[in-house]
């Protein structure tokens, strides 16, 4: 039975329907049907994916890590299955899924994949699909979403480098499963449920995106000159062998600090951060992605 497909495309979606266009294209070639659906906003656009997988069709996330966290969390704890084209410039939970790029693979894969269930994270209310992060990088991230004419391989490091001269190191509290809270002086502090996160850091690379678990990555004092070496041993995993980096794992994190930070996920501003409850959510939502 062919599969039916509905793509919702926010209004800041240009460049995902570029994206979507030869896939939806694809897909009809190979029997299924596909509709897409404009919105204007966040609520209207979850409604009707939720009333779009009640109905049976697959709901198609055309975009970056925030438009898959908009549609994933309206289908998380349903039946609803997401399918992805990525069209982001982090993409960094298709990245961690192993989703393809080219509008062939994509296509094949949201005909003939299998669902696949993965974790999701409750962030004070708020669903989650990759990361929490509140210090440093949540204020790179402020700037890298207002950088407009900045070429895409340099948003994340020259808005990284901006936000690093001006930032002091923060005070965090930090209790995993209702133990004794660990105090600790750092620059950031990453809550993963997925392993990368800033357009394809891999800051977590012992995350599984559905193993019921939260890995808590800090990144403690250090000179700031050597930020640059961290940003890039980021790249294949092997920050974790410096001692100013510490690694915590369980199903629920609780992160306060000594002073408001601003906390991002999934690339979106979540808060400024006093105090904050996170707990993942294991295996609520299916994607059409590769099995692990």
């Amino acid at each position: 039975m062919s599969r039916s497909f509905t793509a919702i495309v926010g209004p800041a979606a240009r460049h995902g329907l570029a994206r979507l266009m030869p896939v939806a294209q694809l897909l009809r070639a190979g029997g299924a049907r596909v509709r897409v659906e404009y919105t204007t906003g966040v609520a209207q656009a979850r409604l009707l994916a939720r009333r779009c997988a009640a109905e049976g069709d697959v709901v198609l996330a055309a975009g970056g890590d925030g438009t898959l966290r908009c549609l994933g969390a309206a289908l998380a704890g349903t039946d609803g299955v997401l399918g992805v084209v990525p069209a982001g410039r982090g993409n960094d939970l298709a990245r961690q899924l192993g989703l393809p790029h080219r509008p062939a693979d994509v296509a094949e894969l949201l005909l003939h994949g299998r669902p696949r269930w993965i974790d999701t994270v409750d962030a004070a209310g708020e669903t989650v699909l990759g990361s929490v992060y509140a210090g440093v990088d949540a204020a790179a991230n402020e700037r890298a979403n207002r950088a407009r004419w900045t070429p895409s391989g340099l948003v994340y490091p020259l808005a990284g480098a901006r936000a690093l001269a001006g930032w002091r190191p923060t005070r965090y509290e930090i209790a995993v499963d209702g133990g004794p809270p660990m105090a600790l002086t750092a620059y950031t502090v990453v809550v993963a449920n997925s392993g990368f996160y800033g357009g394809g850091l891999h800051v977590a690379p012992d995350a599984r995106v559905d193993d019921g678990l939260l890995d808590v990555i800090v990144l403690g004092c250090a000179s700031k000159l050597l930020f640059p070496l961290v940003l890039r041993e980021m790249r294949s995993g092997s920050h974790l062998r410096r001692a100013e980096v510490t690694v915590l794992r369980g199903a629920s994190v609780a992160l306060s600090t000594d002073r408001p930070v601003p906390a991002y996920a999934d690339g979106d501003p979540l808060s400024e951060l006093g105090s904050l409850v996170l707990r993942a959510r294991p295996r609520t939502l299916a994607v059409l992605a590769p099995a692990q």
